[in-house]
């Protein structure tokens, strides 16, 4: 299966919705009136340095992450990407698109020019620590991190 991520319109947030409430912890915490959700997509849009990108096979979309670049001064003006969001559709997870998502993450990073990615995960979600372990990211603060 081939999935093909790119940058988010504001008509995908509907479907990123559905992704981030298809989720353990997320179908106790989203809501169902997009009007938040879209404004803060269109401020997302404004500032420039945060990005939403979907994944989709074909016209479907079935992953999702936010990407935000960030500038300063500390580990010497390291430039860092901060993740989060990310959300791979119930009934393909195990299908490596977990992996090609962090790998388009990792090349939109290093093409902004960051040196760090890093991101937090809730303390329960046990099986999305091991993946994050196996892709080299390590759990050096209350987060993730892992040097580009």
């Amino acid at each position: 299966m081939t999935v093909n991520f790119r940058p988010a319109s504001r008509d995908d947030v509907a479907a990123v919705v559905a992704l981030l409430a298809d989720d353990m912890l997320g179908k106790g915490r989203e809501g169902t009136d997009l009007a938040p959700y879209l404004a803060a997509f269109d401020a997302m849009q404004d500032e420039g340095a945060n990005l939403l990108v979907v994944g989709t096979v074909g016209d479907t979309v079935v992953a999702c992450y936010q990407i935000t670049f960030i500038s300063g001064l500390s580990l010497t003006a390291t430039r860092r990407a901060q993740i989060e969001g990310v959300r791979v559709a119930g009934h393909l997870r195990g299908q490596r698109i977990g992996e090609a998502l962090i790998a388009d993450a990792e090349a939109r990073a290093r093409a902004a020019g960051c040196t760090l990615m890093q991101f937090t995960t809730n303390k329960s979600r046990a099986q999305a620590h091991r993946f994050y372990d196996r892709l080299g990211f390590t759990p050096s603060h209350i987060g993730y991190k892992k040097s580009l």
